[in-house]
């Protein structure tokens, strides 16, 4: 098992290190991988878009929004049409978005979340687990499948998520054939800004991202092995 996230030294980011790398590192464990390129980087498609990210990286470090770094991989990879799937919650997020699109010189389809009018209870989910808790009411389905199935019958050149629901957001990833990438990521609490649940602890946030701290969490059953 990898725990990267708890390393304190941090070897695969420095020339060399004096202290020795902890043995459940990757580099450790894949001896024949480390400082050899992986093969894929070499693709034609993908080496183009590994250069140009990191050139993004170097010319807007610090200086430019994800939006604008979006906007200048569009250029670099010559990817004319955006394809924007939008959350109805952050529909003025999505509409700015493609506006900045737009204005910036590319084509942009968008597709909101809510399209093809569908009933959440079409697709099994029980009345408990909708916004609206009334039998005789109507709610309509997140349908990001279709969302994906849209984009890619306008053969989109790039993809971009704009708040679309944890695990909703799984299945346009799974379904889209064009290169994606997320300008936001949901957080209702949060103001979309999920970091802040990293940064802010103890008695103001453990209740809200400890399930066993929080008695009105559903608790879900346990699949069996």
């Amino acid at each position: 098992m990898y725990t990267c996230a708890h390393c304190t030294v941090k070897g695969c980011r420095v020339k060399e290190t004096e202290r020795p790398l902890p043995k459940n590192c990757p580099m450790v464990v894949h001896p024949e991988m480390t400082g050899t390129v992986q093969p894929e980087y070499f693709d034609e498609k993908d080496h183009e878009l590994y250069v140009h990210s990191s050139e993004i990286e170097a010319l807007g470090y610090g200086n430019w929004p994800r939006i604008r770094e979006i906007v200048e991989l569009c250029y670099m990879m010559n990817w004319k049409k955006v394809g924007l799937a939008f959350c109805g919650g952050l529909a003025d997020e999505g509409r700015r978005a493609a506006d900045i699109f737009r204005k910036n010189g590319l084509e942009v389809v968008s597709v909101m979340c809510k399209t093809g009018h569908c009933e959440k209870e079409q697709v099994g989910i029980p009345v408990e687990h909708r916004l609206r808790k009334s039998l005789d009411s109507w709610e309509s389905m997140c349908n990001p499948v279709m969302q994906a199935k849209l984009l890619n019958e306008q053969k989109v050149d790039f993809a971009v998520v704009c708040g679309l629901c944890v695990g909703h957001d799984t299945l346009f990833y799974k379904y889209i054939e064009a290169p994606v990438t997320t300008l936001i990521t949901k957080d209702r609490l949060l103001g979309h800004n999920p970091v802040q649940a990293l940064y802010v602890n103890g008695m103001y946030m453990d209740r809200r991202v400890y399930r066993d701290l929080d008695p009105s969490t559903p608790q879900y059953p346990q699949k069996e092995n």
